[in-house]
C-alpha cells in the first residue's frame, strides 16, 4: 500500500495478513493523539541552501512522497542489489519520513532495499482500500448539492413541503433532493397524499338527498311500523331540509330582510319580511291542513280565514313582538304532527279535502303544494342568510311539477273568465281530446304534459298538440312561484304562440304568497 491509501499490485499478500486498520475518520477531535507515539527526529544539520529545494508547480498533481534516504545517494547501478536492478513498484518504504519506523531512522540503514515489506509493520494511522466486505458507510450527515442543507434537515422539510408552508428557498432545495434521494421521494408522495385528504374542493354542507338515502336505507334494513305515505314523502323531506337550513343559521340571521314574490294577473308583486316571518308565514298556511286533519290551528279556536294571504296577516299582527327563532319549533312541531296523523289514517285521508278559500285541494296534493312551497321559501331563505340550496330530489320534484301541470287547464279557463285570454277556440265534451300544448320539461324531475287549452274538462291529448314549449324542471318551478317572468322562462316555443302565451301566464297565475 502506498502513502495516499492506494494499494499497490504487489503488496495485496502482503497486506492480507496484516491488522485491520480502520477508515479515516470525520473529525480530528476522535482521535487521542496523547496516546500515539511520536517518531524520532532526525539530527539537525546544516540548513539548505535556498536553491537546493524546488518550488513545486501548482499544475503538477501531488504525487508521493521522495523517500529521504538516511544514507549516501547511490551514485550507479553497482550500489543497488540484485533484487533492485528493475523497476519495481512504489512500496511502503517510500511514504515518506513521516511513516518510518523511529528506530530504523539512523545512519546505519542504508535505503530501502536493505528492509523487505515483511520486516516494515503498517502505520496505525495509515488509510487502507475498501473492500467489497466492508464498505464506508455513509454519513449520517450529507449535505445536498448546492443547498447546504444537509439530508437530515431536508427530511425534516418534507411535512412542511407537502403542506406547502415552506420558502422558496427551502421549496426549491427539497425538490432537488427528492430527485436524488429515492426514501426521501417516497416519503414526499405519501405525505402529499395525506395532504390531498385534507383539502377538499366541495362544499361542506350537507347532500339535500342524504336524509332520503339514509332514512331508505334504514327502513329498507327495518320497515317502519306504520310507514310515511307516498304522497306525503315530499313535505316529510322538505320540511327537514329546511329545518336544518335554520338550525344552522344565527340570532341575528333570523332578522334578516327577505323579500317574498309572486304574480297577481300580470303584473309581479311582492312582499318584505324576515327570516323568521317567513317561517310565521308557512306556520299560518300549514294550519289549513292541520284543521282539516282535526288538528289544532295555530290561529286558534274560533273563526279563522281560509285565505292564505289572511291567514299570513292576523298572524304575523298577533305577534307582540318582532318574531325570532322561537317561532322554528312551534312550525316543526306542527310539521310532525301532520306528518304522523298522514302516516296513522293512511289512503283514508288522501281524498279528504283542504279549503284554501277560493280553491280547494285533496289532502294528498295539499301536502304536495305545501312540500313546493316549503322548498321555494326555503330558497328565499337561504339567499337571505347566503346558504346554499339545492333543489328538491327528481322524484319528489317530478310529482310536484305534475301537480302544476293537472292545476293548468283551470288556471287558463280562469284567466279567460277575467279577460287576461283569449277566448276558447274549439269546445269538446267533457273527457274528450281536445287543443293541447305539449309542455316538456327538462332535466331535473322532467317529463312530458300536454295541457288542455279550450276547457278544464278536456283531456289534453298529443294527437291535437297545436304547440310545444320546452323548459327546464327548476325553472318551471320558479315561474309556477313567481320569482321569474314567463318572457324569461321559455327556452324553446314552436307552434301557436297565442297559446303558448296562455299557458306560461297561466303558470305564473298559480303562484301566491
Amino acid at each position: 500500500m502506498s502513502g495516499d491509501g492506494r494499494a499497490s499490485e504487489g503488496g495485496e499478500e502482503e497486506v492480507r495478513g496484516a491488522r485491520r486498520i480502520p477508515g479515516p475518520r470525520g473529525a480530528v477531535d476522535d482521535l487521542d493523539l496523547e496516546s500515539v507515539p511520536r517518531p524520532l527526529l532526525p539530527p539537525p544539520g546544516p540548513a539548505a541552501p535556498d536553491g537546493a529545494v524546488p518550488e513545486q508547480s501548482a499544475a503538477e498533481p501531488p504525487g508521493p512522497a521522495a523517500p529521504e534516504r538516511a544514507g549516501p545517494e547511490p551514485s550507479g547501478p553497482e550500489d543497488f542489489g540484485p533484487e533492485d536492478a528493475g523497476p519495481r513498484d512504489p512500496g511502503p518504504e517510500d511514504a515518506g519520513p513521516e511513516q518510518a519506523d523511529p528506530e530504523d531512522a539512523g545512519p546505519a540503514q542504508a535505503g530501502p532495499a536493505q528492509a523487505g515489506p515483511e520486516q516494515l509493520a503498517p502505520h496505525p494511522f495509515a488509510p487502507h482500500p475498501a473492500t467489497p466486505d466492508q464498505a464506508t458507510p455513509e454519513p449520517l450527515m450529507t449535505s445536498a448539492p448546492g443547498t447546504g442543507l444537509s439530508h437530515r434537515v431536508l427530511q425534516a422539510l418534507l411535512g412542511a413541503w407537502a403542506l406547502s408552508a415552506c420558502s422558496a428557498e427551502e421549496t426549491a432545495a427539497v425538490e432537488d433532493h427528492l430527485t436524488e434521494c429515492a426514501p426521501c421521494a417516497d416519503e414526499a408522495l405519501r405525505l402529499r397524499d395525506a395532504v390531498g385528504l385534507l383539502h377538499t374542493d366541495g362544499s361542506l354542507d350537507l347532500d339535500p338527498t342524504l336524509r332520503s338515502r339514509v332514512m331508505d336505507g334504514c327502513l329498507g334494513r327495518r320497515p317502519a311500523r306504520i310507514p310515511v305515505p307516498e304522497h306525503a314523502a315530499p313535505y316529510d323531506a322538505e320540511t327537514a331540509r329546511l329545518d336544518a337550513l335554520l338550525r344552522d343559521i344565527g340570532d341575528s340571521e333570523w332578522h334578516a330582510p327577505v323579500r317574498l314574490r309572486w304574480f297577481e294577473e300580470e303584473r309581479e308583486v311582492s312582499r318584505r319580511t324576515t327570516v323568521a316571518g317567513v317561517i310565521g308565514h308557512l306556520t299560518a298556511v300549514d294550519g289549513l291542513l292541520s284543521a282539516a286533519l282535526g288538528l289544532d290551528d295555530p290561529l286558534g279556536r274560533g273563526e279563522t280565514p281560509q285565505d292564505p294571504i289572511e291567514r299570513t296577516e292576523r298572524y304575523w299582527s298577533a305577534a307582540q313582538r318582532p318574531p325570532t327563532r322561537t317561532v322554528r319549533e312551534p312550525w316543526r312541531a306542527q310539521s310532525h304532527e301532520l306528518i304522523r296523523t298522514a302516516s296513522f289514517a293512511g289512503r283514508n285521508v288522501a281524498e279528504a279535502s283542504v279549503s284554501y278559500g277560493a280553491f280547494a285541494l285533496p289532502l294528498q296534493d295539499a301536502l304536495l303544494d305545501r312540500a313546493f312551497e316549503c322548498w321555494v321559501h326555503g330558497g328565499d331563505i337561504a339567499d337571505a342568510v347566503d346558504y346554499p340550496y339545492q333543489a328538491p330530489a327528481a322524484a319528489h320534484l317530478h310529482r310536484m311539477i305534475d301537480l302544476a301541470a293537472r292545476l293548468l287547464p283551470a288556471a287558463v279557463a280562469g284567466r279567460r273568465r277575467a279577460g287576461l285570454a283569449g277566448p276558447a277556440k274549439e269546445l269538446v265534451t267533457a273527457g274528450a281530446p281536445g287543443r293541447s300544448v305539449h309542455l316538456e320539461i327538462e332535466g331535473h324531475g322532467g317529463g312530458d304534459w300536454f295541457i288542455a287549452l279550450d276547457s278544464p274538462a278536456a283531456l289534453g291529448s298529443p294527437e291535437r298538440a297545436v304547440a310545444q314549449v320546452a323548459l327546464d324542471g327548476v325553472e318551471f318551478c320558479r315561474l309556477a312561484a313567481g320569482h321569474i317572468s314567463p318572457v324569461e322562462a321559455a327556452a324553446g316555443q314552436e307552434g301557436d304562440r297565442e297559446a303558448i302565451r296562455d299557458v306560461l301566464f297561466a303558470t305564473a297565475s298559480l303562484s301566491r304568497l
